[in-house]
């Protein structure tokens, strides 16, 4: 083939390989670090009932049990999208300028309990002093727990803080390695099959401790149109545990290994809602002022930077799937 023919053998086959090259990229599915709690049903019902797929998408779920694992996730680029709560949001996001919380999904003030044993004679949160009391540092619940201590009058230093995997917390304190644990759903009820005593919850507070989602900027730009999609899916599973409350609990109690009744409990502690509300940024801001006393956070992150509403804006109606 001589060089003319060359050049026009190329000039017409170059603009098929564009957009081959770019359905590729396309092809590449969107890592999702998520979490089997009951917190995240909006995300497990998603993944169940394959609502990312009917918007056109490759979605690749990834289980975790704490936000903290999903915030290092993240951080580490293991993961596209991730699901945590309200603590892990605003320290991942203060770690890492590029982090964008786009939306909460659910939220809930009870939904973090504490549990001891039944007959143990812990009866009040000033009993708990010196005793050795699970958490999963980095969390929602360890934000949350150290502010009710504080509302309390307690010295997070009086306890013996252990950090623990919620996934080991109820045979932890089953075997009475420990006195207490502090977790969210469905760590809680887990414990309570198993005969533990719930001692009390974190509301009151005024916070709603919302369940975020986070990605990194460059993925906003790389694959924004994926992003609309997703969170479509989203809007789609919000609606499917509003109407289906006794499916959700069934796909749920496969996820978190509770049973059906104890889920259907267990979900009346949460909102499920897309949304980033005044409630919820205010709440984002009580937590962030209080981390920072604390010094768990160098500083108070501007919440104006690192939340963006643009997704939820664009969301509009979801659009109804086939018949189930």
């Amino acid at each position: 083939m001589n060089l003319f023919r060359l050049a026009v053998t190329m000039f017409f086959f170059f603009p098929v390989l564009l957009p081959m090259a770019s359905a590729a990229v396309a092809a590449e599915p969107l890592r999702f670090a998520y979490q089997n709690r009951i917190g995240d049903a909006v995300s497990i019902i998603a993944l169940n009932k394959d609502f990312f797929a009917e918007e056109g998408l490759r979605v690749k779920g990834l289980l975790f049990n704490n936000g903290a694992a999903c915030a290092e996730a993240i951080f580490t680029g293991a993961v596209d999208v991730a699901t945590m709560g309200d603590t892990a949001a605003l320290l991942a996001v203060s770690r890492e300028p590029a982090l964008r919380i786009i939306a909460s999904h659910g939220s809930g003030e009870k939904r973090h309990r504490i549990i001891v044993p039944p007959t143990s004679p812990i009866r009040s949160l000033t009993d708990l002093k010196g005793k050795r009391i699970g958490v999963k540092k980095g969390t929602s619940t360890h934000g949350g727990f150290l502010a009710l201590l504080a509302a309390k009058g307690i010295s997070y230093l009086d306890l013996q803080i252990i950090d623990l995997d919620p996934a080991f917390m109820p045979d932890a304190l089953a075997a009475r390695s420990l006195d207490a644990f502090v977790a969210s759903e469905p760590t809680p009820s887990l414990a309570e099959q198993k005969r533990g005593r719930e001692l009390a919850d974190l509301g009151g507070l005024g916070n709603n401790y919302p369940l975020l989602i986070l990605v990194k900027t460059s993925l906003m730009s790389k694959r924004n149109e994926e992003l609309h999609r997703f969170m479509r899916a989203l809007a789609r599973a919000e609606q499917f545990v509003h109407r289906y409350p006794e499916e959700t609990a069934l796909l749920l109690s496969k996820e978190t290994g509770l049973s059906p009744e104890m889920v259907g409990k267990a979900m009346q502690r949460h909102s499920y809602r897309l949304q980033l509300d005044g409630v919820t940024t205010a709440s984002l801001g009580q937590t962030a002022t209080f981390l920072k006393e604390q010094h768990k956070l160098n500083r108070v992150p501007e919440l104006s930077d690192v939340i963006t509403t643009h997704y939820l804006q664009q969301l509009g109606p979801p659009q109804p799937g086939p018949a189930r």
